[in-house]
């Protein structure tokens, strides 16, 4: 039997230092603190949340995995639509965030290489798609994504 699932709890991210990080999560994408872990004494995480949907948020001090995690991108963050991803890629610019802009990709639009004070790749893929069957294997993500939003591009009449 296959167990029932209900979506993911939360993410969570070491870091190298708490304050820091909960300010840049507060200011660039809006999370909220909801919930503080103070062990012996010493404020070790918070749990955070979103006012307008995004996944719970879960930030650990611990400076050693978060410089060993740092680059890697291991969640994608869900917003609703293109005109929401463009939006929210003009609001990181508009605060000095560097980011490689919307592009397409496989079945949707995603904005990579936003990068949180530890170094985490912090990625937004559109839940939108702009195919109606995603391929079951992409071959070279990358140039594929770029070869199709060529064609996607060149259809659209307006």
């Amino acid at each position: 039997m296959i167990p029932r699932l209900d979506g993911v709890h939360h993410l969570k991210l070491p870091v190298r230092d708490l304050a820091r990080s909960m300010e840049w999560y507060r200011t660039r994408l809006g999370y909220e603190v909801a919930m503080e872990f103070v062990e012996q004494g010493v404020l070790m995480g918070v749990a955070m949340t979103h006012p307008a949907g995004g996944p719970a948020l879960a930030l650990r001090l611990d400076p050693t995995r978060a410089e060993v995690a740092a680059g890697f991108d291991y969640f994608s963050i869900g917003v609703p639509g293109k005109e929401t991803v463009d939006a929210l890629a003009q609001h990181l610019t508009d605060l000095g965030e560097t980011h490689a802009g919307v592009h397409f990709a496989s079945i949707g639009w995603i904005l990579p290489d936003l990068h949180d004070p530890d170094g985490h790749e912090v990625r937004f893929y559109t839940t939108e798609r702009h195919t109606e069957t995603p391929p079951s294997r992409v071959e070279d993500p990358r140039e594929t994504a770029e070869r199709r939003e060529r064609e996607y591009l060149a259809a659209d009449p307006s």
